[in-house]
């Protein structure tokens, strides 16, 4: 039975390089994966999901109006899973359709994503992956300080907490830090002296 699966986590905790893997992994016992990622995600240029570690590979660009369901009907051959990178930048109503997909086709869907935004608030995509997936798993990494790293941070250019602005700004190890609750808090307070 096909499942619908959310694989979280924060910024820099292996998502996008284990997306690649698992797509190494269908392909190497000759299965074919369709490999998508949300068109607003064009850090590594479009058709190109590329990780930290430096795997890289092409795919699928998906914008946000497009309905994903109809799309893979209309799929030139036959694929035996489907991957999203990326996930929270997915609107509700596709990962509906994923789920769709998979109730429908008995296709299994991956999705790797954040689960929050700088702000802590939940991304819309991944809100609805959270009420709805079959399976949910958290991919942790740690906090400098060594506790489990829960909170996607963005820095501006002094290395200062934002916490307020515009939910998306796509960007790297230069705008983001990963760090445990605490030491978020404890971040503010700091600069706030």
């Amino acid at each position: 039975m096909a499942k619908l699966y959310f694989k979280y986590g924060v910024m820099g905790s292996s998502k996008t390089a284990q997306a690649l893997i698992t797509k190494f992994n269908y392909e190497e016992r000759g299965m074919k994966v369709w490999l998508i990622k949300p068109q607003i995600d064009n850090r590594d240029g479009d058709h190109l999901i590329k990780s930290r570690a430096g795997l890289s590979a092409p795919a699928y660009i998906l914008p946000d109006s497009e309905d994903v369901y109809e799309s893979y009907s209309k799929l030139p051959e036959p694929v035996d899973v489907i991957i999203v990178d990326e996930a929270q930048f997915l609107t509700e109503e596709q990962v509906d359709q994923l789920s769709m997909i998979v109730i429908d086709f008995n296709m299994p869907v991956l999705c790797f994503g954040l689960r929050a935004d700088f702000r802590t608030k939940m991304f819309p995509g991944s809100k609805r992956l959270m009420e709805i997936a079959d399976s949910i798993t958290e991919i942790k990494t740690i906090c400098s300080c060594g506790r489990k790293a829960t909170v996607n941070v963005r820095l501006d250019g002094n290395g200062k907490i934002i916490t307020e602005g515009e939910q998306i700004l796509i960007g790297g190890n230069d705008t983001y830090t990963a760090m445990c609750y605490q030491c978020y808090i404890n971040g503010q307070k700091e600069q706030d002296k």
